[in-house]
């Protein structure tokens, strides 16, 4: 349970952002995790070493969407965020990457 109101995005609106570029997608799973697939483009923070101040803040137009396996680490991603001082990191994809990987969409490997 969160502490404070957060935003999920679905899996269609997930892939359009993707494709047109609108999102900015972090993943916050670990090295291994994120190496063995992550959607493309995204950038990796990881929970244990998390630091908001390295996720840019967003321009005009774009959204910051954090995922991670299946939800829970990116709740957990956003609440640190928003006690660092970071109220625009509110948007986590719930599916994680299970959820890409279950609508068959593609991944990228490596670090």
């Amino acid at each position: 349970m969160t502490s404070f109101p957060f935003n999920d995005i679905n899996l269609d609106d997930l892939k359009q952002g993707v494709e047109n570029g609108s999102l900015i997608l972090v993943d916050v799973r670990e090295a291994d995790e994120y190496a063995s697939g992550h959607i493309k483009g995204a950038q990796f923070n990881p929970l244990s070493k998390f630091d908001p101040a390295k996720i840019p803040v967003a321009p005009e137009g774009k959204k910051v969407i954090i995922y991670c396996r299946s939800g829970r680490r990116s709740v957990s991603a956003m609440e640190m965020a928003r006690l660092a001082g970071r109220r625009d990191l509110d948007t986590h994809f719930g599916g994680g990457i299970l959820g890409w990987l279950g609508a068959n969409l593609e991944v990228e490997k490596g670090l």
